[in-house]
């Protein structure tokens, strides 16, 4: 299942909404079909557009959020939410999952937060495209994700296996690799972070480490898959 997903983003402070725009194209195999400021243009571009998946705020002009995805519910559209809020109150929460939400982010958030949801809402979609039936097993990862898959990933302590993933992916991009800088400013990491998961890649053998050396200054370790 390699088409992108699309995406609209529900989200009335403009610099907000592009942050989440930025952050979701940067996370990889998604696409931002469209924005919407209020409630009654999330409900109409919902109906237009027919996303994937929307990124829906809680705190709405004309019309609220959760409004917005009983809409979604009541319409019977095939798409999923995942709201991303400074809502933090429980009766909030609660209608939100009951409703169905995929995850639930609150403001102010960070890019490795988000790409872990949406990494894990790709991998979602792929196992059930994949499958006709599922085993009870796969259910339960579908449904209750970590909490079920508790199994050791052998990763150490500081190492998430999505950004890890995202660290592969974006080396993957360029033969002649990275260096932690760009990396860091490819993926929105920062740079000790995006140092970090790279050294463990060096050190697993996945990819090879050369020094570039410049003119003055000193050289640059560069990371590429080897």
């Amino acid at each position: 299942m390699n088409e992108l997903v699309r995406v609209l983003i529900v989200e009335d402070d403009p610099m907000v909404a592009g942050i989440n725009r930025k952050y979701t194209e940067k996370a990889g195999r998604f696409q931002v079909i469209g924005l919407a400021a209020s409630g009654e243009e999330a409900v109409a571009a919902v109906r237009e557009k027919r996303p994937d998946l929307v990124l829906l705020d809680v705190y709405l002009p004309r019309g609220n959020g959760l409004e917005v995805l009983k809409g979604i519910r009541a319409a019977n559209i095939a798409a999923d939410v995942i709201l991303i809020t400074a809502a933090q109150d429980v009766a909030t929460v609660e209608e939100a999952l009951r409703y169905g939400a995929v995850d639930y982010i609150i403001k102010p958030f960070d890019f490795e937060r988000l790409a872990r949801t949406l990494s894990a809402y790709c991998e979602r979609r792929r196992r059930l495209a994949e499958h006709q039936k599922l085993a009870q097993e796969e259910i339960d990862r579908l449904v209750q994700g970590a909490a079920v898959t508790a199994a050791p990933t052998g990763l150490p302590k500081g190492i998430d296996p999505y950004t890890l993933e995202q660290v592969r992916d974006y080396l993957a991009q360029n033969a002649r690799g990275y260096s932690a800088q760009e990396t860091a400013a490819g993926l929105g990491l920062s740079r000790i972070t995006a140092r970090r998961y790279l050294e463990f890649l060096a050190a697993a053998g996945e990819v090879e480490v050369e020094l570039e050396y410049a003119a003055v200054g000193r050289p640059v370790k560069r990371y590429r898959k080897a």
